[in-house]
């Protein structure tokens, strides 16, 4: 009878946990040209303050929250409350000073500027 009682705290142990958000990869573009390197990311229903954009020591994280306001009772639902999230490598030539981020119609555009050592450059040929 013991074993009973066990299972029946446990139950009631676990509905005190708090539901974690889902969490979802945005899917994301990258672009790559001498100057920077400009990744978009779709994150549909994210606002601007619920954005956290960190790069440190080569890594790049993008984490976001999307909470729905919503009115009455649900008779339907498939689009939820989400966390998204993605991590990158970087490289090191990024000057991270001037990294800049917008956020327009649920995608998110970051701009990773290389430093001037880092970009590409023409040598010129002497004659002599």
């Amino acid at each position: 009878m013991k074993e009973a009682t066990d299972l029946t705290t446990r139950k009631e142990e676990m509905l005190e946990r708090r539901q974690e958000l889902p969490r979802i990869a945005p899917m994301v573009d990258i672009f790559e040209n001498d100057d920077e390197i400009l990744l978009h990311a779709d994150m549909p229903g994210v606002t601007k303050d619920n954005i956290t954009v960190n790069v440190d020591n080569g890594r790049l994280e993008i984490t976001a929250t999307r909470r729905l306001q919503t009115k009455g009772s649900s008779s339907w639902q498939e689009f939820s409350d989400v966390e998204y999230r993605r991590v990158f490598s970087v490289p090191q030539s990024i000057e991270v000073a001037k990294v800049n981020a917008e956020l327009k119609e649920g995608v998110l555009k970051l701009h990773l500027p290389k430093a001037e050592a880092a970009k590409p450059r023409t040598i010129k040929i002497s004659a002599v």
